[in-house]
């Protein structure tokens, strides 16, 4: 793979023609260089354009603030970029009570490379219909969202502690299958209903937060794992009970958003 990917940018750096794009020229103010490159990229693919500088630039420039001229350094495009960031949209995710309320993440012996890739494409398949029975659930006016991903998210639980029991491979292994297919029923909702528990102007925000909390969470796994005792069945309850528990929190949503149009 490694050497693939060295032939690949051998290719890349010495034998493909790469022109910069007009754009970022633009941005630099390097107009007469983009105009180059559009000329150049024609050419290439066989054919012409007539753009010319001056049609380019025909419709003005842009107007600074103080007329100063604007800085192409890459401190002043990285300046630009930042000030477009603002606690505006963050802020809109928590301006009420019920918005805030929405916003709210063995060993068998038997370790075979067969059995091993057996044991994931098995899994893989009973998921599969996970999501397209999460798909049939959310509609259902008797569940809704909520509902579902309630339910879903605490049997998702009590599986993880029913393997517990297991004292076979195989037995583990229909555990395992069963919590495939709840927890692809509970991911399905979760990564269906979070954009709509977001207005829409704030819905983009709004996502990067609980994405980005869900990779920090993700991150503190294989931390947590290196000073715990993977040895005993400790690590396995503690992630049970906190997806049962997790199952209550959509019950505690304020509102149902089957069938209802963000703001």
């Amino acid at each position: 793979m490694g050497g693939l990917m060295f032939v690949l940018w051998v290719i890349r750096f010495f034998i493909f023609k790469l022109y910069e794009s007009p754009k970022y020229l633009m941005g630099r103010g390097r107009d007469e260089a983009a105009v180059d490159v559009v000329h150049r990229v024609a050419e290439h693919n066989g054919t012409t354009s007539r753009l010319t500088l001056d049609e380019l630039t025909q419709p003005g420039s842009l107007s600074f603030v103080n007329s100063r001229e604007m800085d192409t350094s890459a401190k002043g495009v990285i300046a630009r970029q930042l000030a477009k960031f603002d606690a505006g949209h963050m802020n809109s995710l928590f301006a009420t009570k019920k918005l805030a309320l929405a916003t709210r993440g063995a060993d068998f012996g038997d370790g075979s490379l067969y059995i091993t890739y057996r044991n994931q494409v098995i899994l893989s398949v009973i998921g599969v219909p996970g999501a397209l029975l999460a798909g049939y659930m959310v509609e259902m006016p008797i569940l809704g969202r909520r509902g579902t991903l309630a339910i879903s998210t605490a049997l998702t639980g009590a599986l993880i502690l029913a393997s517990t029991t297991a004292r076979t491979s195989n037995a583990l292994l229909g555990w395992n299958c069963a919590y495939s297919l709840t927890s692809n029923v509970m991911y399905g909702v979760l990564y269906a209903v979070t954009p709509e528990l977001f207005p829409t102007k704030d819905r983009g925000t709004g996502n990067a937060i609980v994405a980005g909390a869900n990779r920090v969470f993700g991150v503190m796994s294989p931390i947590i794992a290196l000073y715990a005792n993977l040895t005993t069945s400790a690590p396995i309850f503690i992630a049970g009970a906190i997806f049962v528990v997790s199952g209550f929190i959509p019950l505690l949503l304020p509102f149902e958003s089957r069938g209802r149009a963000s703001i």
